[in-house]
């Protein structure tokens, strides 16, 4: 199943006996109606017990709880896509959470711990913080949640999985979207996110150990954001201010890459830099098109939901699981972007 998912991607019983006489069958539309009956209140009764939180199917079959950095953005919505197509082919209970901003870390610890409570069986988890996130995932897994990791990795021992993006690797492809350049002089501005976020760290060591073999490339500046598209719009045209030698940007995220992009957009034609960012959503492939970003490193959020819920699911029934699983990764340029195998990664928001 994990094959096949991974090449859609990058992925993708009822019989009834018959009864004899009329009266047989009177007596058994009453007793079906007697038993749904009760089963309707019973059903009611664990709803009022249990608050209505989204877990009435606990007793019955599993429930999975995927707590992301955040609720918002395509990325994320991908994720929780792919975690839905797998959720309902094994009959699972999902439940998906995130705080608004992929900042705030204290939420969801307090999210972790209310699942626990709530009673998940296993839990899907994007750490906002490596270190501070760690401490609740621990004490999730001691009360024998199921933990798997997708996209962004926390401080623990007790992940059984670790799915997502090689981030390192995936820094290296932006590296190299960098030194394609036929620029006599790469002088590099870097627009990261949270420094606490492990993906995001990654992708950068990643970034900067391919530039740094090329004899024509400089890092400049390194600025590191809160991940929001304004925040990153905002460090970027200061960035630039302040550094006017600057003639390629990197940057690693989807709120990141909007934010460099809406710079470029503001800034216009007055200088030509090369913009190498991450993620795809309906303005960051228009970027694309224009020309205000020359290449997106695309992820496989789809295929990281559903294979986290996957994974989840295999530990749930006792299988083995892989303990790490890297997603596919594609480099989009404006000349590529509409070739088959670049459309299904690029335009997966239009679904």
């Amino acid at each position: 199943m994990t094959s096949t998912i991974m090449k859609r991607v990058g992925i993708k019983k009822v019989n009834k006996k018959r009864r004899k006489t009329s009266w047989k069958r009177g007596l058994i539309v009453f007793v079906v109606i007697l038993v749904l009956g009760l089963a309707v209140g019973c059903n009611q009764m664990t709803h009022n017990l249990l608050g209505g939180n989204g877990l009435e199917g606990i007793g019955s079959k599993y429930t999975i709880t995927l707590i992301a950095k955040t609720d918002e953005g395509i990325f994320w919505s991908n994720v929780y896509a792919g975690a839905s197509a797998a959720s309902t082919e094994y009959n699972l209970n999902l439940v998906f959470k995130g705080p608004d901003n992929e900042e705030d870390y204290m939420t969801q610890n307090q999210m972790i711990l209310q699942a626990v409570e709530d009673g998940t069986d296993a839990i899907v988890f994007s750490a906002i913080d490596f270190l501070a996130n760690a401490q609740a995932i621990d004490q999730a897994a001691a009360a024998g949640v199921k933990i798997v990791v997708i996209d962004s990795d926390v401080n623990s021992d007790n992940i059984r999985s670790r799915i997502g993006t090689d981030n390192y690797g995936a820094g290296r492809v932006a590296g190299e979207a960098v030194v394609a350049s036929d620029k006599e002089e790469l002088n590099i501005g870097i627009v990261n996110f949270n420094v606490i976020t492990e993906n995001g760290q990654s992708r950068e060591r990643g970034f900067r150990s391919v530039v740094s073999e090329d004899s024509r490339a400089r890092i400049v500046d390194t600025i590191n954001v809160i991940s929001t598209v304004e925040y990153a719009r905002e460090g970027t045209i200061e960035m630039l201010e302040q550094n006017p030698e600057i003639n390629v940007i990197a940057t690693f995220n989807e709120w990141t890459s909007l934010g460099v992009g809406f710079a470029m957009r503001e800034i216009g034609e007055e200088r030509d830099i090369t913009v190498v960012a991450f993620d795809s959503n309906v303005y960051s492939v228009d970027m694309l098109e224009n020309g205000e970003i020359n290449a997106l490193v695309i992820q496989s959020p789809y295929a990281i939901g559903y294979l986290g819920v996957e994974a989840a699911y295999r530990l749930l029934q006792g299988n083995g699981v892989e303990p790490v699983i890297y997603t596919p990764v594609m480099l989009a340029t404006r000349e590529n972007m509409y070739d088959e195998e670049y459309k299904r990664l690029i335009f997966v928001f239009d679904k």
